[in-house]
């Protein structure tokens, strides 16, 4: 009666589970979940998951989107932002405000946005490289760079 082997058990895994937008579907509103989610169909309202989104080729999202990771192939109007990578295939269609980690287009893709890339700055020069030094003689003097 009040084993811990129950049925219904609810774990940490189901919230992993995606979540499907099917195409002819149509959605107003705001979503937020834990989990990935995979848009077929349209979105008119904000989206917020820590999982991944994928915009198939008939999906359309007009809103906000926040998350980690983001997959396109349809079409997105609105402001974006994503805390990993933007990856968009070649008949993807961005439109509006883009603030993401990386930044993925494959050719054919139409990104109109103003993007805003995150995260850290590669250095240009790195190591030990040499950078030439003028001393007081007018001579140039080679050091490392700090």
């Amino acid at each position: 009666m009040f084993s811990d082997n129950k049925k219904g058990k609810m774990t940490q895994e189901d919230s992993t589970h995606q979540n499907i937008i099917a195409q002819d579907t149509k959605i107003v509103g705001d979503i937020i979940s834990k989990g990935p989610f995979r848009i077929d169909g349209q979105v008119e309202g904000n989206i917020r998951t820590q999982g991944k989104v994928v915009v198939g080729k008939s999906g359309f999202v007009n809103g906000t989107i926040e998350g980690a990771n983001a997959d396109f192939e349809g079409s997105f109007s609105g402001k974006l932002k994503l805390s990993g990578t933007l990856s968009l295939k070649s008949s993807a269609y961005i439109q509006g405000e883009v603030e993401v980690g990386k930044l993925s287009v494959e050719p054919g893709a139409t990104f109109n946005a103003v993007c805003n890339m995150k995260g850290g700055v590669k250095e240009l020069n790195k190591g030990d490289q040499q950078q030439k030094k003028p001393t007081q003689q007018g001579q140039e003097e080679t050091g490392k760079s700090a």
